[in-house]
């Protein structure tokens, strides 16, 4: 069989260069003729704390695209820039996760390179990180919590919580999570309105989602916001100071989407301001979100450390995934879920795919 290597991207590793998730579905390769390594280039080093702090800036460079077939990334970008010195080698990359705002889908069809997701593995984790924020900040968990670790009883009164049952629940974009968010609510007795321009009245209805016209509708008319968009330059700066503005004061804003979808700096504001009641964030304009950043001090936010989704059922399915599609790969197939299916048509990755059709037998 013809080797086929896959570069997994080296935020997958620490510093001392063990897997940081244990289970990455290397079992899938067995009998095939993948072959799984590591860009240890972009690992941590023994010692470096400035790592972490550009660890969402990492890149795809052109030495790592040259020396292998397929590349899993975990958080770094891909950009143009990735492919300076071309994509001779290169097939496939896997983006582990959904969201793929970091990958330069043009430039890799450019290089005769697919790009495929795990679009629905980490659908519930999403969903029910953003309900698990929803009843964190209805019943004022952080709050309670520090009363007791300060032993302050006496502030009971001050803390108390709301219950669901009647309240509205706004959802801001209603793809794959917004949709599970809306089923795992069902029982709960909230009303449920969603601002999805792409998303069908009657799919909705069948959630019992009543679909509003704009995005002010549902940030005034909402006790709770929660944000499940893609970003992409439609929706960056999408929510902005004037929608803070909209809600009521006792209202709770949530994001498991993208920072970048906010204001951040109109958020921190309305937050500190308390023109809203609270937030529970788990993404945010830069990350990872530097110590003294204004949103740590505040004492009416959750936050979560883009991460709250990645459970170890999640994590599972989305290496898996990854995993099946390197093998289909690796014998000449299309991977499943592929973004860029115009590359499908170009003869330079047909001519890829084809060197390792004779893994097939």
């Amino acid at each position: 069989m013809k080797p086929f290597r896959v570069s997994y991207t080296g935020d997958y590793l620490n510093e001392v260069g063990e897997q940081v998730i244990a289970d990455l579905a290397f079992d899938l390769y067995g009998g095939t003729s993948v072959r799984p390594d590591f860009l240890r280039r972009q690992s941590p080093k023994p010692g470096d704390a400035t790592y972490w702090e550009k660890l969402y800036s990492l890149e795809v460079t052109p030495a790592d695209v040259k020396g292998t077939e397929g590349i899993v990334i975990f958080r770094p970008w891909v950009k143009a820039s990735s492919f300076a010195e071309g994509a001779d080698r290169l097939v496939v990359i896997g983006r582990a996760g959904a969201g793929y705002d970091k990958i330069d889908l043009a430039a890799c069809t450019a290089a005769d390179v697919a790009v495929f997701n795990a679009p629905d593995t980490l659908t519930h984790a999403t969903a029910s990180s953003a309900f698990v924020l929803i009843l964190a900040l209805a019943k004022r968990l952080t709050e309670q919590e520090r009363l007791v670790r300060t032993a302050r009883w006496d502030r009971q009164p001050e803390t108390m919580g709301v219950d669901l049952p009647g309240k509205m629940l706004g959802i801001v974009g209603l793809g794959a999570s917004g949709r599970e968010l809306a089923r795992l609510v069902a029982p709960w007795g909230m009303t449920l309105i969603a601002y999805s321009p792409r998303a069908s009245a009657e799919e909705a209805a069948k959630l019992g989602v009543t679909l509003v016209p704009t995005l002010d509708e549902v940030f005034a008319r909402s006790d709770f916001v929660s944000l499940h968009n893609r970003l992409d330059a439609s929706t960056r700066g999408l929510v902005t100071a004037r929608h803070f503005a909209l809600m009521k004061p006792t209202a709770y804003f949530i994001n498991v989407a993208r920072g970048e979808i906010v204001d951040e700096h109109a958020l921190i504001d309305a937050l500190a301001g308390r023109r809203i009641a609270g937030a529970g964030l788990d993404v945010f304009e830069h990350e990872p979100l530097p110590a003294g950043h204004p949103l740590i001090g505040l004492d009416n936010v959750i936050l979560t450390p883009h991460w709250l989704p990645s459970t170890r059922d999640a994590a599972r399915l989305t290496m898996a995934t990854m995993s099946n599609g390197m093998v289909r790969a690796s014998q000449g197939l299309v991977p499943e879920n592929v973004l860029n299916r115009e590359v499908l048509e170009r003869p330079g990755f047909r001519e890829k795919l084809e060197r390792f059709a004779g893994n097939r037998s």
